[in-house]
């Protein structure tokens, strides 16, 4: 009878099991690419949770809960890359930060996702002709509020491009964890990282932040001059080729020096993650919104979750901890 029993509640396990992974499979996912263009709006049923101003290190946390990183910062709720996004991102409990970072022509490392100023500035220029200074006069707030006028907010048309210094300077009181995505073609990846790196130490902050790169060359240069400074190398789903093996992406990040990987959700499959942790690397994945991916992190031992909607995720994150404590 007990073997019955046993046969039995097995069974229902399995069927169980496998009406979640179909129920998980089927999820809407919204995924932001290059300038967050799929975003439709404000997100609904969006929790907001209380102000966080403690880093990750400062938190309780179990082992197994992975960082909730904002994505150029609370980027659905903000303008991305600003202060503004970032501070948002934080207030919302964001353990730390996501951004991208480029060279102006004075090779001082300013922090913006594109390579013109046309999306985000709403006017024509090129960030690698354009000084800092001039940089910094640029209103990347705006375009903003036209989109997402449900989101608007007076103050964000007073948001200029801030250098990775500003940035740094803001942070220094936070204790955010950082990760700085350098944005550079091969020719230019040895001046990006040789100034990032720079920046890194002139604030103290090697303890603090990750620097990520899809130029791998660039985060060679980076830990050759600078091997203290912890990197990940990222990667991305291409349709001009098939998808990297798990194999390919450790020998890769291997390859560059770097210590963690940073995939993109697709490539997050649990060999990939078994195989990096093996080798000592932590595992990030980008851009997730979906609550259900926090789970998932816990269950696959990810490091972190990089998000456009920090406040959502914190929320499923605390309240999943909390349901372990209740049942411990």
């Amino acid at each position: 009878m007990n073997d019955q029993l046993r046969r039995h509640d097995a069974k229902q396990q399995g069927r169980g099991d496998a009406a979640t992974r179909r129920r998980g499979e089927t999820e809407k996912e919204t995924i932001f690419f290059e300038g967050n263009e799929d975003f439709d709006g404000e997100n609904e049923g969006f929790v907001e949770a209380d102000p966080r101003r403690v880093s990750a290190s400062a938190r309780p946390r179990v082992s197994s809960a992975p960082l909730i990183i904002g994505h150029r910062g609370a980027s659905a709720l903000a303008p991305e890359n600003t202060l503004a996004a970032f501070e948002r991102a934080l207030e919302d409990g964001a353990d730390g930060l996501e951004f991208d970072v480029r060279l102006a022509s004075d090779r001082v490392p300013v922090v913006i996702h594109d390579a013109t100023l046309r999306r985000t500035g709403l006017c024509e220029g090129s960030i690698a002709t354009l000084s800092s200074i001039e940089l910094a006069r640029v209103d990347v707030g705006t375009w903003f509020n036209l989109r997402r006028p449900t989101l608007a907010q007076p103050a964000y048309s007073n948001e200029k491009i801030p250098t990775l210094a500003q940035v740094f300077e803001t942070m220094k009181e936070r204790a955010a964890v950082l990760y700085v995505e350098m944005k550079c073609d091969v020719s230019e990846g040895r001046a990006l990282a040789v100034e990032t790196a720079q920046l890194i130490r002139a604030h103290a902050f090697t303890g603090r932040v990750v620097v990520e790169s899809f130029t791998l060359d660039a985060l060679a240069e980076l830990k050759r001059v600078a091997p203290e400074i912890r990197a990940a190398a990222l990667f991305e789903p291409k349709l001009s080729r098939p998808l990297p093996s798990a194999r390919k992406i450790i020998e890769q990040t291997m390859a560059c020096g770097a210590d963690e990987i940073a995939l993109h959700r697709t490539l997050a499959t649990a060999r990939t993650v078994a195989a990096a942790r093996r080798r000592g690397m932590n595992t990030i994945v980008w851009t997730v919104d979906n609550p259900a991916w926090v789970k998932r992190a816990i269950e696959r031992g990810l490091h972190a979750l990089i998000t456009n909607q920090p406040a959502q995720m914190r929320s499923r994150l605390d309240r999943l901890l909390n349901d372990r404590k209740a049942f411990a």
